[in-house]
């Protein structure tokens, strides 16, 4: 037999062999996963199971809460506090099992499964979201402040607002997928992304024209503060995070910090002038759109439309934050009369 024959054989059995194993490999997968499967229906149908019994169980609660000894009355306490308790235990679970979209997820990606099923792809999702998010706004701070100082033309200004759609549509979808699976993005921080996707898109489409021109300069500007204090935001956030879990006291898939230590208070404290004085900025895009609308050449319904927008993030961000800010010097006060 010719060596080279030799050598071709002595490499088919080696692949053969590899092949075998792999086939047995991908068996055993397809087991698990189908184990996996039954286990995930059965935890599902388990927790709503649980939550059916736990709202039963809390009716009767109230019931029995007249007139027990103290005795009775320290059980039933207990009982409360673990009722309590239990829903964040089943949002815990339900994070790491399969569930059906919401509307948006599913209007934009039909019934594809988002869900990710273990805590490294979780994070690892999460923290390219912040990255993601990170690297957008600093391109548009460069792009608005090149348009502001140097570049003029319309066509410019387009790309940027194209991209401000595109930026703020993609965070919707990411943001839908992360609570999906288990971040607690909830109220105006989900509200305001659609808002500032749809003023976007409104400034895309306001034509050239002697209104647009005279908004133009005081828009870019607002662009560039607000990538600005976007970058604060990201790097004081990811810092409290990074801290908070290396402590063990936050979740992996958190964004926003709901909790508050007293370390926090100097960098938040930093941080409030510059949200205060975009927040009051949008107030005042606000009423120059509304003033320019009242003008006898305002023919573009893109005025008013754009001045609505700039009214309704104004009153979300600004009493969002005051809300904030009261909760955080609420549970400070709270803490230092504890110790």
């Amino acid at each position: 037999m010719a060596q080279g024959l030799t050598s071709i054989l002595e490499e088919w059995k080696c692949l053969e062999q590899e092949y075998q194993q792999l086939q047995e490999t991908h068996r055993i997968y397809l087991e698990k996963l189908s184990e996996i499967s039954k286990l995930q229906n059965n935890c599902s149908s388990s927790i709503s199971r649980q939550r059916k019994r736990l709202k039963e169980l809390s009716h009767l609660v109230k019931k029995c809460s007249t007139g027990p000894s103290e005795e009775d009355v320290k059980t039933l306490d207990e009982i409360k506090e673990k009722i309590k308790m239990r829903p964040n235990s089943f949002f815990e679970m339900e994070a790491f099992l399969p569930k059906k979209n919401g509307l948006y997820l599913s209007l934009v990606l039909g019934n594809v499964n988002v869900t990710l099923f273990s805590k490294q792809s979780k994070f690892a999702y999460k923290d390219e979201y912040e990255k993601f998010k990170l690297y957008l706004t600093v391109l548009l701070l460069l792009l608005s402040f090149m348009c502001y100082s140097f570049v003029t033309y319309r066509f410019i200004d387009a790309i940027v607002n194209f991209l401000l759609v595109w930026y703020y549509c993609t965070l919707t979808i990411r943001e839908s997928i992360l609570i999906t699976n288990g971040s607690r993005i909830k109220g105006w921080w989900v509200f305001h992304h659609y808002v500032s996707a749809f003023l976007s898109g409104v400034m895309l489409t306001w034509p050239d024209g002697n209104l647009y021109k005279i908004f133009r300069s005081q828009f870019l500007a607002y662009s560039f503060y607000q990538s600005f204090v976007q970058c604060l935001q990201c790097y004081y956030q990811s810092g409290c995070l990074y801290r908070l879990r290396a402590l063990g006291e936050r979740h992996n898939m958190d964004l926003t910090v709901e909790g508050f230590q007293s370390w926090m208070w100097k960098g938040l404290t930093f941080l409030l002038p510059f949200l205060f004085f975009g927040h009051f900025w949008q107030l005042f895009n606000s009423l120059t759109l509304f003033r320019m609308s009242q003008r006898p050449d305002c023919k573009e319904w893109q005025v008013l439309m754009c001045g609505l927008c700039f009214l309704i993030l104004f009153m979300g961000n600004f009493f969002t934050t005051v809300a904030v800010v009261r909760q955080k010097l609420k549970s400070r006060n709270q803490k230092s009369k504890s110790l």
